[in-house]
């Protein structure tokens, strides 16, 4: 998603205001993925809360990223001749860089999560091609997993390097796979659109979306429990910058809408809530046979540390009337590693992992709550 920053000279404004004009915003399209639907036993409070966190990750995770760089990674495209073209998900260094820079970026908020390259896809849970012609989008956030290994997460469909600007391209695909969605979206913003303007324009390069893509990643507001907050952020990365004519209320954005460009306060904010920075205060060590009660409100996090003192089969399980995803990571070369995880959200059993330790080595276990009925909620390791 290209977007300007705020101009601050005339000269600057004139040119922001002719590129409003023209409608000449490439966005971003998200894909399509089926809403969740819950059973007639989860209640709407229930599903509510699990909505609002299903996507994010659990904080201390470390995200591998890869850039797909063979000469076979692509795709063949059919064009409206009739004929064929092959379209590459390779790039150069520089548009790399912008992308590793935009992660950078992320990471100086100050966050739990770790972000790291790898050179192979088997290794990524983030895979980026840059297709041209194929839009920028990505999945969001554990929707990633998802997908087949030989697949892309996130694509850049124009060369990020063709304006400084395009930074907020990366930084806004990337807050994608972090868990957070569109905020023009946001059903507490109280944009009434000129719908049909929004059509037309969309449908008009660069875009040249359909009606249903216009619909799915403008028109349609997205679910109050999926938005951080209830309040509005029109400077936020995740915000399209709109030509004048396109919204009709709230009446100061009827000329047009154009976010400061980079992460905004709230963003930064937002990030910190899900993702905050993580101490050793932050871990308690997990024995095997004690009963730990989580005291967690919803979308809060635990942190245990494992070391076996026995290399043998072992089971993990949470107690209590409760949605959880419990996720177990391994510490290799001085990395948390994913080992494995469950995800109880919405179904009438506990999170549960049985698998086998080894002795000597050092695990942690994660368990983010997204609802609890009544009582207490537990863990524990035998």
């Amino acid at each position: 998603m290209a977007k300007r920053k705020k101009a601050t000279s005339p000269e600057e404004a004139s040119s922001s205001s002719q590129e409003l004009e023209d409608q000449s915003f490439s966005y971003c399209s998200l894909p399509e993925i089926p809403e969740r639907v819950f059973g007639p036993d989860v209640i709407p409070d229930r599903a509510e809360l699990i909505v609002a966190t299903e996507k994010k990750w659990v904080n201390g995770t470390v995200l591998h990223y890869y850039f797909f760089d063979k000469p076979t990674d692509g795709t063949t495209v059919r064009l409206a001749n009739g004929t064929t073209s092959w379209r590459t998900w390779t790039t150069t260094e520089a548009e790399k860089n912008v992308v590793r820079r935009a992660f950078q970026l992320w990471k100086d908020v100050g966050t739990g999560l770790e972000f790291t390259e790898v050179a192979t896809r088997e290794e990524a849970e983030i895979r980026i091609g840059f297709m041209r012609g194929d839009g920028a989008w990505s999945y969001i956030g554990r929707d990633i997993l998802d997908q087949g290994v030989n697949e892309r997460t996130m694509n850049f469909g124009w060369d990020l390097t063709r304006r400084p600007s395009e930074i907020d391209t990366a930084i806004h695909e990337i807050g994608h796979t972090l868990g957070f969605p569109h905020e023009h979206q946001n059903p507490y913003a109280g944009i009434v659109w000129n719908e049909e303007a929004v059509y037309t324009a969309l449908a008009q390069p660069p875009n040249n979306w359909s009606r249903q893509t216009t619909f799915h990643n403008i028109i349609r507001k997205i679910s109050p429990d999926t938005v951080q907050g209830s309040n509005w952020d029109p400077d936020s990365v995740m915000h399209y910058p709109f030509g004048p004519g396109l919204i009709q209320e709230p009446a100061q954005y009827r000329n047009g809408l154009t976010p400061a460009g980079g992460l905004s306060e709230r963003d930064t904010v937002w990030m910190k809530t899900f993702y905050p920075v993580l101490t050793p205060a932050d871990y308690t060590e997990l024995k095997p046979f004690q009963s730990v009660e989580l005291n967690l409100a919803p979308q809060e996090q635990r942190n245990f540390v494992i070391q076996p003192t026995a290399t043998r089969r072992y089971e993990m399980r949470t107690f209590g009337e409760s949605d959880t995803v419990m996720v177990l990571f391994e510490e290799i070369g001085g990395e948390l590693s994913y080992v494995t995880g469950d995800d109880d959200s919405g179904e009438d059993y506990n999170a549960y992992i049985k698998i086998k330790l080894f002795k000597g080595r050092k695990y942690v276990l994660r368990i983010r709550l997204y609802y609890a009925q009544s009582g207490q909620t537990a863990v524990m390791l035998w």
